[in-house]
């Protein structure tokens, strides 16, 4: 079983200051773990992360972008072999809808090209603002958003950030308490924490550098 949360208590802003610093003393290098060489395959491999590991993806793509090079490959791939090529990623009926149908209208309506603006991005099907954001902020550097996972939205309450347990009003309140040319590495770095260190199951409290400031430090589970 998961966790349990306690109560939310809002995180004073010179702590969130020190959390971000601790951060990025933390994680210099922190960056997406999705193996990508273009715009297209990042956000293939975002799709297919949904409810999979970055592990199981980069195992699965390993094979996928040596067989699949171009927008309009996707596009005109069969649906019932495709599906067993990413089958390990799981929902992967579903998951073959979204990538296929995100490449055909690249293809048809984006010259091939990932689009480059969330307007656009959240057009395509399969992608919403996580996916778009994971594509803005790591391959065209654009802070328009912050990434808001699992692990994200666990740390933003634990740390006392925002109470919130809907993803987009969980990004609306990282936008409104981190600087924005911050947003996409806090996104990176906060997810490297949870996966590191503050998991949802047993968070390393002992053994965090972030203990001093996080409101949850200490506090028996209710």
């Amino acid at each position: 079983m998961p966790r349990p949360e306690g109560p939310f208590e809002r995180i004073p802003e010179p702590a969130l200051q020190e959390i971000l610093a601790e951060l990025e003393r933390l994680y210099p290098d922190a960056d997406c773990e999705l193996r990508h060489e273009n715009a297209l395959q990042l956000l293939i491999a975002t799709i297919l992360s949904a409810q999979s590991t970055d592990v199981r993806v980069n195992q699965v793509t390993e094979a996928l972008f040596k067989r699949y090079r171009s927008a309009e490959e996707f596009a005109a791939a069969d649906p019932a072999v495709f599906e067993q090529e990413i089958r390990s990623t799981g929902f992967f009926r579903n998951k073959t809808k979204s990538v296929l149908g995100a490449a055909r209208k690249i293809t048809e309506e984006f010259g091939g090209e990932v689009p480059d603006t969330m307007e656009d991005l959240i057009t395509l099907p399969g992608v919403a603002r996580k996916t778009a954001n994971v594509v803005l902020g790591t391959w065209f550097r654009k802070p328009v958003g912050v990434v808001v996972d699992t692990h994200i939205g666990r740390l933003a309450r634990r740390l006392g950030i925002t109470p919130e347990t809907d993803p987009v009003r969980v990004e609306r309140g990282l936008m409104h308490r981190l600087p924005q040319d911050k947003w996409i590495f806090m996104g990176h770095a906060i997810i490297w924490h949870g996966r590191r260190v503050c998991s949802a199951r047993r968070p390393d409290c002992a053994n965090c550098t972030l203990a001093d400031w996080c409101p949850r430090n200490g506090l028996p589970d209710v």
